[in-house]
């Protein structure tokens, strides 16, 4: 939020090449904006933007706390996150899904079930604790969350633990490591966020961007959202 620039947060990766595209077709400048560069910061003064290339995981962070007034970034991180901002907008990019997943053998032998499963052991190896408790606790299930930072499917096959929680597409690396998935959590795409003192003080500056980015999206009609 310097020098009366609009700031977005993009991420980088996939969802950051993909982000550019969004912003392109919304007329947004975006010409040598690059989210794998090691250049982090691309400023266009006369559009009056500025872009902050962020790991996906720190868009929320950005934006929280206002280094940016804008941000783009999955549901998942978002919601993994809890950070406090405003969720203006699906922009539909970016699917994947959050899943329970479990050893074939084990899920077949507890008939199916997953209180059958979790009557044996109770743990649950994630990268996304908040996620995965929020999802046990408001089934009344009690489980023991253990956070990893990668290779979330050895868990089961380690005998670190017995479920596990993580983002698939696809659901091949799952069947490539014979897991199963046994319990869906929600599905994640692209969202458009926003810092919640900003988007109150700079909302007609901001208004005009927002509603691009949606007309953009195809989520012209897309509720708009005030907390995640």
């Amino acid at each position: 939020m310097a020098n009366n620039l609009l700031t977005l947060a993009l991420p980088k990766g996939k969802l950051g090449q993909d982000a550019l595209q969004l912003l392109q077709a919304a007329g947004l400048p975006v010409e040598g904006v690059a989210t794998e560069a090691r250049q982090l910061t691309f400023t266009f003064p006369a559009e009056g933007v500025r872009y902050l290339i962020c790991r996906p995981t720190d868009v929320p962070t950005y934006v929280e706390h206002g280094a940016a007034d804008l941000g783009i970034v999955g549901k998942d991180t978002l919601a993994e996150a809890g950070a406090d901002v405003f969720e203006l907008a699906d922009l539909g990019f970016g699917y994947c899904r959050f899943v329970v997943a479990a050893p074939r053998e084990r899920w077949e032998g507890a008939g199916c079930s997953l209180e059958n499963l979790l009557a044996g052991s109770r743990r649950v190896a994630t990268k996304f604790p908040r996620v995965a408790a929020s999802f046990f606790r408001e089934r009344g299930l009690p489980v023991e969350i253990i956070k990893l930072h990668g290779n979330i499917e050895l868990a089961p096959r380690a005998g670190l633990a017995d479920l596990i929680v993580d983002i698939v597409s696809t659901g091949r690396t799952l069947k490539e490591n014979d897991l199963v998935e046994v319990a869906p959590i929600f599905p994640s795409t692209a969202r458009l966020i926003a810092n919640r003192v900003s988007y109150r003080i700079n909302y007609r500056s901001l208004m005009p961007v927002v509603e691009s980015l949606k007309r953009a999206a195809g989520r012209e009609g897309t509720k708009v959202a005030t907390s995640t």
